[in-house]
């Protein structure tokens, strides 16, 4: 394992679906979930694999603490995963979310719909087993081995050489490669070595949000079943922080406060005392307080994490290295497209693949070419919806604009898509087409609704949400064409 092949002759070419790859090796940095999507389809084309994961193996160690172990799965995630082969294993550890519910101070609830089409939702899957099952489908080919407990230290971009060292005996190796993908989070290696080797012109950019994350959890009942909703994803918004919670196969809530470290009346740095935290869910959150009996211990003891954008370009380095999936974008989780995303850079990469082209880098440069633009839209979409959710679901002209919506897509299922629906339920939109023309359209929506200019009322008919439609599209397109002039 100190080494891998590395056939000269093979290490520009590459390799359509099934050619005997003679030795030569692809390197995966990172078995995490865009790491072992992108090692099971790569083994699927026939190229030989070797994946090394810095942590133990999921499937034999509990590795979740601190991570969030729950995660919103949806089209762009099905399709990668239906390319795959494995969409219908993946299903069986679903659990779907047909809106959100939130919850006030009082504890009233309301609901929203994610889509007023029939069929349309997420689903809340566990990283876990999501993760084990990409790992064992892609060890089943030959072509595929995957080490664990090896960090890599450092990649040497002009060579193709990564450099780990292990935590089982604290030995360092060297692993040459034809070529080396780095799927290894928001944190890589591979894109540390991009800045420090300063071989090419490398822009990176690292933004934090002044909030951070803490998770909890609300335990099945006696009987094992959900204590609330499972078919909801639950929002308790605050203005300033906000509470969520997505359901689990065993009947527990992953529950996530998303709190500022240092603002406001509350924040990380000053809930420090037992009084101080049993006050705070007190008095913001009293009805999942009554749910979570071990407050104390877990606002204590879980680690608090932080929320940050990673932004880069570019992603390859000639026709040797290439960032991937949180390597190359991480974004905050407030529109549940992190993994979707990570996974639709597969299904990206693979189709470019199909091209036949030329070499790794005429590959690498049309793969950033045709999904930079996309990754960046849903990093800007992900901030904007953080202020959504703990903020902007509790304001009436939202509300409006939202129940305009659902009504909008189930009676004009073929003519109307909300931005939300753009974004999650249509994978054939690109994330920056769903974000510009989802901004324009919540725009003409808000403008109407406050001017007006359309009034919404309960068992509107068909025909006059059709005057509806007709007005917002007019104004919609009003909107885009002004954009465009401005160059946005």
């Amino acid at each position: 394992m100190s080494s891998i092949e590395n056939k000269s002759d093979l290490s520009k070419k590459v390799l359509p679906f099934g050619e005997d790859l003679g030795g030569a090796s692809i390197v995966i940095i990172g078995a995490g979930l865009c790491g072992s999507l992108l090692a099971l389809r790569l083994a699927q084309r026939g190229y030989k694999v070797a994946v090394y994961e810095s942590r133990p193996d999921l499937r034999k160690v509990d590795i979740s603490a601190g991570r969030s172990i729950n995660l919103a799965l949806s089209d762009r995630g099905f399709k990668a995963l239906r390319l795959c082969g494995v969409e219908e294993k993946a299903r069986e550890f679903c659990i779907p979310m047909y809106g959100r519910l939130m919850h006030d101070k009082e504890g009233n609830t309301f609901a929203s719909n994610y889509s007023g089409r029939e069929n349309e939702y997420i689903n809340s899957i566990s990283r876990g087993d999501l993760n084990a099952l990409l790992l064992t489908e892609a060890e089943k080919h030959e072509n595929v081995n995957i080490y664990f407990n090896l960090k890599c230290k450092s990649v040497d971009i002009e060579n193709s050489v990564a450099h780990f060292k292990s935590y089982e005996n604290n030995q360092e190796f060297s692993v040459n490669a034809a070529v080396i993908f780095g799927t290894d989070g928001a944190g890589s290696s591979l894109r540390k070595s991009y800045y420090l080797e300063r071989k090419f012109l490398f822009s990176y950019s690292q933004n934090y949000l002044n909030h951070g994350y803490k998770e909890l959890e609300i335990p099945a009942n006696k009987q094992g079943n959900h204590q609330i909703s499972k078919g909801h994803l639950h929002i308790w918004p605050r203005g300033d922080f906000m509470l969520i919670a997505l359901p689990n196969l065993d009947g527990s809530f992953t529950v996530t406060l998303f709190l500022s470290y240092d603002e406001g009346e509350y924040n990380f740095n000053n809930l420090t005392s037992e009084e101080k935290i049993t006050a705070f869910f007190e008095k913001e959150f009293s009805d999942a307080l009554a749910l979570i009996p071990n407050i104390l211990e877990e606002f204590t003891n879980n680690p608090t994490g932080p929320l940050g954008t990673v932004k880069c370009s570019p992603w390859s380095y000639q026709n040797k290295t290439l960032l991937m999936g949180d390597a190359a974008h991480a974004i905050v989780p407030f529109y549940g497209q992190g993994m979707n995303a990570s996974f639709e850079d597969v299904t990206v990469f693979d189709e470019i693949l199909n091209r036949d082209l030329d070499d790794w880098e005429s590959v690498f440069k049309t793969y950033q070419k045709e999904r930079k633009k996309d990754t960046d839209a849903i990093a800007d979409l992900a901030i904007d919806n953080f202020y959504e959710m703990r903020d902007h679901v509790a304001n009436p002209l939202f509300k409006e604009k939202r129940k305009l919506e659902m009504d909008l897509e189930k009676h004009f299922p073929t003519h109307y898509f909300s931005k939300y629906s753009m974004v999650t339920f249509n994978a054939d939109i690109g994330y920056n087409e769903a974000m510009k023309k989802g901004r324009a359209q919540d725009k003409a929506l808000l403008n109407l609704i406050a001017d007006d200019t359309i009034h919404t009322h309960l068992n509107m008919t068909k025909e006059e949400l059709k005057v509806i439609l007709d007005k917002v599209k007019e104004e919609t397109n009003a909107i885009l064409a002004e954009d465009k002039i401005a160059g946005l």
